[in-house]
């Protein structure tokens, strides 16, 4: 594939205290990832949907050809995202596909690291902090409850804790009672105060005959049938009792803290191992996770299928209901109504829509529950193909 080389921080975006250790070195993890994304391709051709390569090119303004080549390289950043926290250890600082697709960056604050991750075809970054400390200042910070605090993540690109509060003043609050470093923070006063997104998503269906939700995945617990959705869609014992999705009864549901249900249904229900996308359907092939930086999409029943991409993990987000962790934050568009439904990384499962800013007129910023505590929890099994 052709490629825009640049010095990683310009091309990541890193703050100004990262040093780009691409120079002189990018040529060699420019044609290792050239070659792993090859094989990737290679295994995408024949297997993707023409849906899904039609949905990208809209999506990012690309030909048939580029689309397969951003899936083959998000493809090498989820095997990477496996692999190299557990290689790096305490020196890894980050993971994240560049805005173009076609780079991997690895953060590290260590550059004995560099040689290791070339080699497997990333561009290292050299970083301050590495990501355990972001990840503790986020955790100092998540359980405080403040006015005009919304929520905060980790920034990988910019090797930042971002702290979403209405003005600078609440975030140094915030910062003095959590006893954080301020060195490790970034404020954006830009934020808005997020919501539940409530009524509608997906396939919909309604509670206790009340209220609209959506659901997320087909799910089995041993033989057991149902699917998972959103927490703030009901409590253990609340009914499904019509809609598009078959009736049942709400077993599991954590909100606030998490944004996480599911719901059985009858023994003789027909669970499908696709997604509604208002123009066909997508097939769910597996969960694994889709690095920063990858396309994403959501289905809801209010605006439909939206695209974008992944942005960050392990988001703080301060509904009025309460706080939540644990979110990945996205900037795909939602409105209320597209609650419960479906986020999908090419064939793999991602979670369930949960709440957010904007809309889709004017763009906004939506966050999602990841599907994998769901699963553990409560020892669920995905429906797959």
């Amino acid at each position: 594939m052709n490629r825009q080389r640049a010095l990683a921080v310009t091309a990541a975006g890193a703050i100004a205290t990262a040093l780009s250790l691409a120079a002189g070195a990018a040529p060699a993890s420019a044609e290792i990832l050239d070659a792993k994304a090859e094989e990737a391709r290679a295994e995408l051709t024949g297997n993707v949907s023409e849906a899904l390569i039609s949905e990208l090119q809209d999506t990012f303004g690309l030909t048939e050809a580029e689309a397969y080549d951003r899936l083959a390289v998000e493809d090498v950043a989820a095997d990477l995202l496996e692999e190299v926290p557990a290689d790096l250890d305490e020196s890894y600082a980050g993971l994240w596909v560049s805005e173009e697709a076609d780079e991997i960056f690895v953060a590290t604050t260590d550059a004995a690291d560099t040689t290791g991750l070339r080699a497997e075809g990333a561009t290292p970054v050299l970083v301050e902090h590495d990501l355990a400390t972001l990840e503790d200042a986020a955790a100092a910070v998540a359980p405080i409850s403040m006015d005009g605090y919304y929520g905060n993540y980790v920034d990988v690109v910019n090797n930042t804790l971002v702290i979403e509060a209405a003005d600078t003043a609440t975030a140094a609050g915030l910062i003095e009672a959590a006893g954080i470093d301020p060195s490790l923070v970034t404020v954006d006063t830009a934020a808005e105060a997020p919501q539940t997104y409530f009524v509608r998503g997906g396939d919909a269906y309604i509670v206790e005959n009340s209220w609209r939700c959506s659901v997320g995945f087909s799910v089995r617990q041993g033989s057991t049938p149902g699917f998972v959705t959103a927490g703030h869609c009901g409590s253990a014992g609340d009914q499904v009792t019509s809609g598009e999705a078959a009736p049942g009864t709400f077993r599991n549901s954590v909100f606030p803290s998490a944004d996480r249900a599911w719901v059985a249904v009858g023994s003789g229900e027909q669970l499908l191992d696709d997604v509604n996308m208002y123009s066909g359907t997508r097939d769910v092939a597996n969960a694994t996770q889709a690095a920063v930086g990858s396309s994403i999409c959501r289905s809801g029943s209010t605006t439909g299928w939206r695209c974008g991409t992944v942005q960050a993990f392990n988001q703080t987000v301060n509904y009025a209901e309460g706080s939540v962790f644990g979110m990945t934050r996205t900037n795909v568009c939602a409105e209320p109504g597209d609650s419960g439904g479906s986020f999908i990384s090419g064939n793999s499962a991602q979670g369930m829509t949960s709440g957010g800013s904007g809309n889709c007129s004017s763009g906004g910023t939506t966050f999602f529950q990841p599907i994998g505590p769901a699963l553990s929890a409560w020892g669920l099994t995905l429906v797959t193909t």
